[in-house]
């Protein structure tokens, strides 16, 4: 496969990701935004848009405008509009090698979030943009799947997908718990649904929210799609099938720092973990998946020209 094909691809999956990291986020914590007798509620709006890349002025803005802005603001990079139009360009140049149906979801998508995001100034329910833009998601998430054979092109989608997520995840779980004064229980229930978690918590743990069930449930469950073992395993799971398709690459720095990351969470024990430093863990977490993006751009995207001919 070209190298810019794959990069295409691994974009795509990461910025799609992106975006419907940042919808299920501020969907899951609008609600507690809107609850005035909660005292820590601009702290908690603070650390929730920094873990999404925004700027700190968005804790100062009503929730229903800062949500339309989260939404539709194509000059931050971590809007859904600006990482919908990412992963659509992303798309559009390798067009031959995703199937006809995810291009017509992801260009409808696209066009009912940017048209929202203008429409009637941004004045529309917030809420049900995001609905709409969640439901879009999971179809073309489905297409994907179903329509798009599972080779070569379809592991890079994975790489970038699960590669946004595990530093999503780690990043907004570390906003929670740097500012874990003061919480309760409707705190960590807004957490475990900005992961799509609570039900499956629930299903695991009862509804005992406890900070330690939490981190452990979204960190090292390895059967959850939004925890960060699980991520880390389908990455690696991924990697592996690259790395057989194209036997010619020395891949052995990619395998050391998947396979080291994959092990530090599989074999991580919480109260360890906790008792330690979760914030440096996190921050572990994060300087690994760096450290692996920056290992397969220079295996399979800006390698140098020798190991082409060699393949």
């Amino acid at each position: 496969m070209l190298s810019r094909v794959a990069d295409c691809l691994y974009w795509m999956g990461r910025y799609f990701e992106r975006a419907d990291h940042c919808a299920r986020v501020v969907e899951a914590n609008y609600n507690l935004m809107l609850n005035p007798w909660k005292p820590s509620r601009e702290q908690r709006w603070r650390s929730i848009t920094g873990s999404l890349g925004f700027r700190g002025e968005y804790a100062n803005t009503d929730p229903q405008t800062a949500m339309m802005r989260l939404i539709g603001e194509p000059s931050n990079r971590a809007s859904i509009v600006c990482s919908i139009t990412s992963a659509r360009e992303n798309a559009s140049q390798v067009r031959e090698q995703i199937s006809s149906e995810m291009w017509e979801r992801l260009n409808q998508l696209y066009h009912e979030v940017t048209q929202a995001s203008v429409r009637n100034g941004g004045r529309e329910e917030p809420l049900r943009l995001i609905a709409a833009f969640r439901e879009g998601a999971y179809r073309f998430q489905g297409v994907t799947d179903a329509t798009m054979n599972h080779g070569e092109g379809w592991h890079f989608i994975q790489v970038g997908k699960y590669m946004e997520r595990a530093c999503g995840l780690s990043v907004l779980l570390d906003a929670h718990f740097s500012a874990s004064a003061g919480t309760d229980d409707l705190d960590w229930a807004g957490l475990l649904s900005s992961c799509s978690a609570f039900e499956a918590y629930c299903k695991v743990y009862t509804a005992d929210l406890k900070p330690d069930r939490v981190a452990e449930f979204l960190v090292l469950n390895a059967e959850f799609p939004y925890a960060v073992r699980h991520s880390a395993e389908r990455m690696q799971r991924a990697l592996h099938s690259i790395a057989e398709i194209s036997s010619a690459r020395k891949t052995s720095r990619i395998e050391r720092i998947i396979g080291k990351l994959r092990s530090s969470l599989a074999y991580g024990q919480i109260e360890e973990i906790m008792a330690r430093d979760f914030h440096a863990y996190l921050s572990s977490v994060i300087e690994q998946c760096h450290a692996l993006h920056a290992a397969i751009h220079e295996v399979y995207i800006d390698y140098p020209i020798e190991i082409a001919f060699e393949a």
